[in-house]
């Protein structure tokens, strides 16, 4: 599993700012280098997206165009934070900010809470449940736990969207949103809940973001203080910005569009929280002179694994699916996905149990395979059955790792030896950290060799082998590290619950899968009811379930598992079938996978024989050089060119004015910027380069073979001093 990879995991720190670009790729090196003005990056899953927005905080810190201390970096886990903190300071961009929306917003609101309202800041509740409840039963309305559970996601809801309990109802209905109660019954509680808060002194999570949306709307002095410190903002999961957190941001912004944006339109998976990708998808109708690049090489899973993504995107409707990004694996050949069925869950999940246990045996680390399912409720089946193999296992979203009481007895251990490690027998024999880690630790329960079985006992060892094996990971990139830079390294990842990994199989519901990567993963339960969900009615509900299991096919680097069972208990009846989504894409189904309107290169086959996929044939790319003075190329808008910009051009001024007109009235007719139809410099290539057919045309960066059976025509009939032969709906 990757976690948030850590800065101790990193190599040495670049030497000079170019030493920053190295190794990306030229969508990347765009990204990184694309300083000024608003950027819009559009990042497929596996691209490399952390990287290619890290290495452009650490170009621009480094080069010295950003100051580290004006940057805010804001992303939606405490764990993405980490991990982008980790990779700026072994990037040399020390000092720059990287938290989450609501951490960023608490910490302005405690700093400015005095100066603004007065006194100190109301105490944050951690979980609200118990308010909704007291709520409700002072208007006597009975609740079980699973409704308790719907009508606070309901609250939280309304306040993400910025709606107040007088207009629940009507909001509700228009967002399409079944209630979990009677509307006016949710909209008395919601109003009971504010009260009970404003009564007991306290706030809640949202009310982080609403009151420091309300404290820089209100106050233009402190708002301005803000915008001083931070100039310049990088959002991460844009897609999963809710319009109270695109608020908050707007307020950070001020008149300014120094903002990069990263996302991606079919990672889409909460907008039952509020989210939604219309702040990504609108970027360039409010930006538009943003620079817009997309990541489409996928470096994380096998063309096999890509295919089956592909295809599953291919197959949607909508305006997400409109925006899609085809992805285009840059790894070798790997085995192609396993359909299984099953007569019903108990078999399907001993099935999965005892394929694990194989590739285990086979040397498969246990914490490189994931089982995910769309329910909670699903695990206990899992559980069972992996305990039945002698499988250990993780349950993500359960107890957090920091908070075991095995971890935290195992942090006041280690500090103390830190601390007086000199006066520490057990510490005599220690040579390195590892050493150390393993002596303090042994007096805590964790042994050479595991426990047999499973259960507590296993899941303490667990925990404590964790650390054992930070700790090598620590001295592996930095040999120097002594036992107190190990617990300050366990202090920082605790503050941003970055849990090291834990040697099991990872069981976890697809929405909190989303972030993390696997060799192998496991998808169950893939049946009509449960993926899409019974409760998905709407076609746009439909299509986030689209999206959620392509979440959850893009997890896998090398082998994927699909499985469904035909009923849900032994002898039941078999009346269950495989998700209509794998229709077309599994052997045997019928189904026709249709292209869609990609923004991505690369392409999807028409059904699926079940057949080996072949790998992309690697070529040996030749650099590629100015045309006019040979100086090799690396910029990815003089490549377009094929010339330096500032070597002269032969353009055809004439031409690339007629074009320039004909992308205007492409642009008018689909609503769309022109640079969607083709940007400056692709049109410049043209007008540089005046193709005589589609051969030529087609050899200019830019223009792709989407964009060539397109606009091709039109084109080429402008370059021969025609008249196109008339606007091309649609892009």
């Amino acid at each position: 599993m990757t976690a948030a990879t850590h800065s101790s995991l990193f190599p040495q720190v670049p030497d000079s700012a170019d030493a920053v670009l190295d190794g990306l790729d030229p969508e990347q090196r765009e990204v990184a280098t694309a300083l000024h003005g608003p950027v819009c990056v559009l990042a497929g899953a596996g691209t490399g997206k952390t990287r290619a927005i890290t290495h452009r905080i650490a170009y621009g810190v480094r080069a010295g165009i950003l100051q580290p201390s004006s940057v805010l970096a804001v992303t939606f886990t405490n764990r993405a934070a980490g991990e982008m903190r980790g990779r700026l300071r072994q990037l040399g961009a020390q000092g720059v900010q990287a938290r989450t929306f609501h951490s960023a917003a608490l910490r302005q609101l405690q700093f400015f809470w005095p100066k603004a309202i007065g006194g100190s800041l109301p105490r944050l509740v951690d979980r609200k449940v118990q308010l909704v409840a007291d709520a409700a039963a002072a208007c006597r309305i009975r609740l079980d736990r699973g409704e308790l559970r719907d009508v606070t996601a309901e609250i939280e809801w309304s306040k993400v969207t910025q709606t107040v309990p007088a207009d629940y109802a009507p909001a509700a209905a228009k967002a399409g949103r079944e209630a979990p109660r009677d509307p006016a019954e949710i909209a008395q509680i919601y109003s009971v809940y504010e009260d009970l808060k404003r009564d007991r002194s306290v706030i809640d999570f949202e009310d982080v973001l609403l009151l420091t949306v309300a404290v820089l709307q209100d106050r233009h002095d402190i708002a301005d203080q803000v915008r001083a410190q931070y100039q310049h903002f990088v959002v991460d999961e844009y897609q999963d910005v809710s319009p109270l957190q695109q608020r908050l941001l707007e307020l950070w912004l001020g008149d300014r569009d120094s903002l990069c944006v990263v996302g991606d339109a079919s990672q889409t998976i909460y907008s039952f929280t509020g989210a939604t990708p219309d702040h990504l998808l609108d970027f360039r109708t409010r930006h538009p002179g943003a620079t817009v690049v997309k990541l489409v090489r996928d470096y994380r899973s096998t063309p096999q694994v890509v295919h089956l993504a592909n295809g599953l995107l291919a197959q949607a409707h909508g305006r997400a699916a409109d925006h899609r990004l085809e992805l285009i694996s840059q790894r070798p050949a790997g085995p192609e996905p396993v359909y299984t069925e099953y007569a019903d869950e108990p078999a399907e999940a001993e099935g999965a149990a005892r394929r694990i246990r194989e590739l285990v045996n086979a040397g498969v680390p246990a914490a490189e395979i994931a089982i995910l399912f769309r329910t909670n409720s699903q695990s206990e089946t899992y559980e069972q059955a992996l305990a039945d193999a002698g499988v250990p296992y993780q349950l993500r979203g359960a107890e957090r790792f920091f908070d075991r009481p095995e971890v935290r007895k195992a942090g006041v251990a280690l500090r103390a030896a830190a601390r007086f490690g000199g006066n520490d027998a057990l510490l005599d024999d220690t040579v390195d950290l590892p050493s150390q880690v393993r002596a303090v630790l042994s007096g805590e329960g964790w042994t050479t060799k595991p426990p047999a079985g499973s259960g507590a006992v296993r899941e303490r060892w667990e925990s404590l082998a964790a650390l054992v094996n930070l700790a090598h990971d620590v001295t592996a990139g930095r040999p120097t590290a002594t036992l107190a830079d190990f617990v300050a390294e366990l202090d920082e990842r605790a503050g941003a619950q970055h849990a090291p990994t834990v040697q099991g199989v990872t069981l976890a519901s697809l929405h909190s899968a989303k972030g993390l990567e696997w060799d192998v993963v496991f998808l169950v339960g893939v049946a009509e009811g449960m993926m899409p969900i019974t409760y998905a009615k709407t076609d746009e509900q439909i299509e986030e379930e689209r999206r959620l299991l392509y979440v959850g096919v893009t997890r896998a680097r090398e082998r994927l598992h699909v499985s469904w069972s035909l009923s849900r208990t032994p002898g039941g009846r078999p009346n269950r079938r495989p998700s209509h989504f794998l229709d077309g894409l599994r052997p045997g189904s019928t189904g026709t996978v249709g292209r869609g309107a990609g923004a991505g290169t690369g392409g999807v086959e028409r059904g699926f024989t079940g057949g080996p996929v072949a790998a992309p044939r690697r070529t040996q790319r030749t650099p590629a050089r100015c045309r006019v003075c040979g100086r090799t190329l690396t910029d990815a808008g003089e490549m377009k060119l094929m010339r330096c910009d500032n070597c002269p051009s032969d353009m055809d001024e004439g031409l690339y004015e007629r074009l320039r007109e004909w992308r205007a009235d492409q642009a008018r007719l689909s609503g769309q910027p022109a640079f969607c139809v083709f940007t400056d410099r692709t049109l410049m290539a043209i007008a540089e380069s005046a193709p005589d057919d589609d051969r030529e045309l087609a050899r200019i960066p830019g223009v792709g073979m989407r964009k060539l059976n397109r606009y091709g025509a039109d084109v080429l009939a402008i370059c021969a001093g025609q008249q196109p032969g008339g606007v091309v709906e649609g892009d």
